[in-house]
C-alpha cells in the first residue's frame, strides 16, 4: 500500500490577507480551500506527529477566518471542513452498521507458557522446523534462529475499538465494534475527533476501512474530570469509560468537547490498492496517509523477542501517557497470516498478551484512619483480599473525607480498586447496585487514634490533622527533626539517622526528652562514638538559650513559619501572653488571618502540647522576653461584609483575605447587622436582600478604594474614613 501512496504536499503560499465580503467567488473559494488545507496540516502536526508548528492563537485566527467565510458563503461549506468537527444536532438513536469484514476478537495469553505455545503453533502451522526455545532458555541464547517466525508487536490500548471507512480518501462512516458483525454508526461523533483525518493525505485507495482504538490520554482525562467536578457533573472512573461514554453521546456537541484521541492498527475492507506485504508496512502506510499510529511498536523474532517486548513495555507501562492492558503480537507477513487463518472467531496469527489487571472489584470490610508524619489523617479502606496489578491488595487509600463523600463509599460496599505500578492502591468507584442493606457510612473520628489528641480540619482545607504535634508517636520523628533544624533550635548533629534510632529505641518521645540525654545513651547508638555524642550534647546544651521566635517556630505549629513566628514574638512579647490568646487576639497580629489563628489556637488548646512546652521551659530552655507591642485595633474591626457574584479581577477568596486582613468579618448571608455587600457580576439573592434592607453595596473598585482609604488612615493613626459606617 505505501508504495502507491505519495506524501502530502505542503500547501501553496497563502493569498495575502483575509478577503473582504465582496471578493470574487473564485478567490473566496481559493482562500477557503487554502484555510482548510492549512488547518488540517496543523491538525496533523499537532494530533498525529505531536509537533505543533504554530501557537494556539494563530491556529484560532485561521479557524475563525474560515468560519466567517463559510458563514458568509454557505455554498462553500463541505462536510470535510475542519469547522464541522464541533458537532451537529443531537441524534435520537444510533443506526446499525454491518461490518463488511468482521471485527474479530483476539485470543488472550497471561504468562510465558502461553506465549511460547503461541509461537510454537505459528511455527508448526507455517511448516517451520525450528522449535521454540523453552522458557528457561529464552534469554540465554545469543541469537534467534533464522527460521523463527517474525512478529509485529504493538500495544493493546484500553479504549474503544473503532472502524473508519474512507472512500476516495474521505471519511464516510465510523462504527463501533459491537458484536464483531454489527456495530453502531457513530460517524457524527467521530468526526469531532481532531486526531482522525476527515480526508486522507496523498493518494488513497478507493475504499479503506481502518481499524483502531479511540482512547483518552491520562492528562486529558484528569482535566476532563476536574471540569466535570467543577460543573457539579458526574466524573469518570477511568479513561476507557470516559472515551466510551463520550463516543456514545447522542449529542455530538458533547463529544466535541471531550479530549478523544485515536491510534490506527488494522485494515478491514480494502479496494483499489494491494494489501501491504507485512503488518509493519501497513502501519507505515497509515502514517503516510495522515493517520495516527503509535510509535511503541517493534518487529521481533520468536518467543524470545515477544517476551522481551512484553517485559520492556511492562517496565514502562506506568510512564506511558495512556492506559494499556497488554501487548499484541501478530505474525508480520500478511501471506503467512492468511496461511494460518482463523479458529472460531479469532485469528491464529495473533495473540493479546495481557498485563495483570490494574482494576478489580472487592468489598470494603472497614474504613480506618492513618496518621502521617505531618499529622495528616488519611482514611484507609480495609478490603477483602484481591489480586490486582500483580499483587494481593488488602488496603486502599480513600485520600480524605471529601473524597469519601464524593465517591459515596460505605463499609460493606463493593468497590473498584485500582493499582498502577508502585502507586498506592485506591478506591476509584462504588458499584452502587451491589450495596447491601446495613452498609455503614464513614464518620471521621474526633480524636487521633495514635495519641488521643483532637483532630481538626481548618476552613478551606481538605485534610484533617492531629493536633498533638509534639507528642503524637506518628509525628514524632518529623517533629524532632523540625525542632532541631538550624532555623529553629539549631541542634547540630541531630539528623535523620540519629532521630530514627532515638525514636525507634524509645529513648526520646518528645523534644523535652532531648534535654535528658547523656553521653552513655548517645554513644550506644550505631555510628555514634564518644566524640560525636559529646558534640551533640554540647549542641543540645547550647540550644537551651534561644529566642522566642525560634522557639515558636520550633514547635511546628501548622502554617506558622519563621516570619509569622517573629510577628507573634514581637506582638505578644512573652510566651504566656501567646498561650493565653484566643483567636480574636491572634487576628490582631500582623499577617495572621483566620486560618493561621485557628491553627495556633487549636495547637495551644491541646493539653499534651502545653505540657511539652512547660517541660521544655523546666529543662532550662529560655529567651529574653519583652513587653507586648502596643497595637491599635485594625481599621475595619467590627465591620461585617458579605461577598456575592463574580468580581472582575480577583477571586472571592482573595477579596475575603483582603477584608479580613483589615479586621473585617466576612459572613455568608445578609442581615440587618451587615455593614457592606460587595457585589460582582451575576449577583443573586444576596444583592436583592441587601437592597431591600438598605445595606450599602460596593463593587470591586469601591471595596479596593475603601481598603486603600482605611490603610492610609491606619498609617496616619487618624479617624475612621468618611465612607465607613
Amino acid at each position: 500500500m505505501t508504495a502507491k501512496i505519495q506524501g502530502a504536499q505542503a500547501p501553496a503560499s497563502a493569498p495575502a490577507g483575509a478577503l473582504p465580503a465582496t471578493a470574487a467567488p473564485a478567490a473566496t473559494a481559493a482562500r477557503v480551500q487554502w484555510l482548510r488545507d492549512e488547518l488540517e496540516r496543523h491538525n496533523y502536526q499537532y494530533y498525529v506527529l505531536d509537533a505543533p508548528t504554530i501557537p494556539d492563537a494563530e491556529y484560532d485566527a485561521l479557524f475563525g477566518e474560515l468560519q466567517a467565510l463559510e458563514t458568509e458563503h454557505p455554498d462553500l461549506l463541505t462536510d470535510e471542513s475542519p469547522t464541522q468537527r464541533v458537532g451537529g444536532a443531537p441524534l435520537s438513536a444510533f443506526d446499525t452498521v454491518r461490518h463488511r469484514v468482521p471485527m474479530l476478537s483476539l485470543n488472550n495469553g497471561f504468562d510465558d507458557e502461553d506465549v511460547i505455545g503461541f509461537d510454537r503453533r505459528c511455527a508448526q502451522g507455517l511448516g517451520r522446523t525450528a522449535a521454540a526455545a523453552p522458557a528457561e532458555d529464552l534469554f540465554s541464547a545469543a541469537e534467534v534462529a533464522d527460521s523463527a517466525v517474525e512478529y509485529a508487536c504493538e500495544l493493546k490500548f484500553d479504549g474503544l475499538a473503532m472502524s473508519l471507512r474512507y472512500e476516495d480518501g474521505k471519511l464516510v462512516q465510523a462504527a463501533t465494534r459491537g458484536d464483531g458483525e454489527t456495530g453502531e454508526d457513530v460517524t457524527v461523533n467521530v468526526r469531532t475527533i481532531k486526531a482522525i483525518p476527515l480526508k486522507l493525505r496523498g493518494k488513497a485507495p478507493a475504499v479503506l476501512e481502518v481499524r483502531g482504538e479511540v482512547f483518552m490520554y491520562r492528562a486529558e482525562f484528569d482535566k476532563l474530570n476536574e471540569r466535570q467536578a467543577e460543573a457539579g457533573e458526574k466524573t469518570f472512573v477511568n479513561p476507557r469509560n470516559a472515551a466510551a461514554g463520550s463516543l456514545r453521546q447522542l449529542d455530538p456537541r458533547i463529544t466535541a468537547r471531550r479530549p478523544l484521541s485515536f491510534f490506527a492498527y488494522g485494515i478491514g475492507e480494502l479496494q483499489g490498492a494491494e494489501r501491504p506485504p507485512t503488518h509493519s508496512v501497513m502501519l507505515d502506510g497509515f502514517a503516510t496517509l495522515g493517520l495516527p499510529v503509535c510509535g511503541e511498536r517493534q518487529v521481533v523474532k520468536g518467543a524470545q523477542g515477544l517476551l522481551s517486548f512484553y517485559r520492556e513495555i511492562g517496565a514502562r507501562r506506568d510512564q506511558l501517557p495512556y492506559d494499556i492492558d497488554g501487548v499484541v503480537y501478530k505474525v508480520n507477513a500478511v501471506p503467512e497470516q492468511e496461511q494460518l487463518g482463523f479458529v472460531s472467531r479469532a485469528p491464529r496469527f495473533a495473540l493479546a498478551h495481557k498485563f495483570p489487571a490494574q482494576e478489580m472489584t472487592t468489598v470494603v470490610e472497614d474504613i480506618e484512619v492513618q496518621v502521617g508524619r505531618t499529622g495528616a489523617i488519611t482514611p484507609v479502606a480495609r478490603l477483602a483480599p484481591v489480586f490486582v496489578g500483580g499483587v494481593t491488595v488488602t488496603n486502599a487509600t480513600l485520600h480524605n473525607e471529601d473524597e469519601i463523600r464524593r465517591k459515596d463509599v460505605h463499609v460493606g460496599d463493593t468497590v473498584i480498586v485500582r493499582r498502577a505500578g508502585d502507586v498506592i492502591p485506591e478506591v476509584v468507584a462504588v458499584v452502587l447496585e451491589r450495596r447491601p442493606e446495613g452498609a455503614r457510612a464513614f464518620v471521621m473520628p474526633t480524636a487521633c487514634p495514635v495519641c488521643g489528641s483532637h483532630i481538626e480540619r481548618l476552613e478551606g482545607e481538605a485534610i484533617a490533622r492531629c493536633t498533638g504535634g509534639l507528642i503524637c508517636a506518628a509525628q514524632r520523628k518529623q517533629a524532632l527533626l523540625h525542632f532541631a533544624q538550624r532555623r529553629a533550635m539549631d541542634i547540630e548533629g541531630l539528623g535523620d539517622k540519629v532521630v530514627e534510632q532515638l525514636v525507634d529505641q524509645g529513648i526520646v518521645h518528645t523534644p523535652a526528652d532531648l534535654y535528658k540525654l547523656g553521653v552513655a545513651k548517645l554513644a550506644a547508638l550505631d555510628r555514634m562514638a564518644d566524640k560525636s555524642a559529646t558534640n551533640l550534647l554540647a549542641a543540645i546544651e547550647a540550644s537551651r538559650e534561644t529566642t522566642m521566635n525560634r522557639f515558636i517556630f520550633a514547635l511546628g505549629i501548622r502554617h506558622v513559619g519563621e516570619a509569622t513566628a517573629k510577628d507573634l514574638a514581637k506582638h505578644f512579647g512573652k510566651l504566656d501572653n501567646l498561650m493565653a490568646a484566643d483567636e480574636a487576639a491572634l487576628l490582631e497580629v500582623n499577617d495572621v488571618g483566620p486560618v493561621v489563628a485557628q491553627s495556633i489556637a487549636g495547637f495551644l488548646a491541646e493539653p499534651h502540647n502545653v505540657e511539652v512546652i512547660e517541660q521544655l521551659r523546666a529543662a532550662g530552655v529560655h529567651w529574653p522576653e519583652t513587653e507586648p507591642m502596643a497595637r491599635a485595633p485594625l481599621p475595619l474591626a467590627g465591620k461585617t461584609f458579605v461577598l456575592t457574584g463574580t468580581l472582575p479581577t480577583m477571586s472571592r477568596e482573595d477579596a475575603k483575605e483582603r477584608l479580613e486582613a483589615a479586621g473585617a468579618k466576612v459572613a455568608g448571608s445578609v442581615s440587618k447587622k451587615t455593614d457592606y455587600v460587595v457585589a460582582g457580576a451575576e449577583a443573586g439573592s444576596k444583592l436583592e436582600r441587601a437592597q431591600a434592607l438598605g445595606v450599602p453595596v460596593l463593587d470591586e473598585d469601591g471595596m479596593l478604594a475603601l481598603l486603600a482609604e482605611v490603610a492610609q488612615m491606619e498609617q496616619q493613626g487618624g479617624a475612621e474614613p468618611e465612607n465607613a459606617q
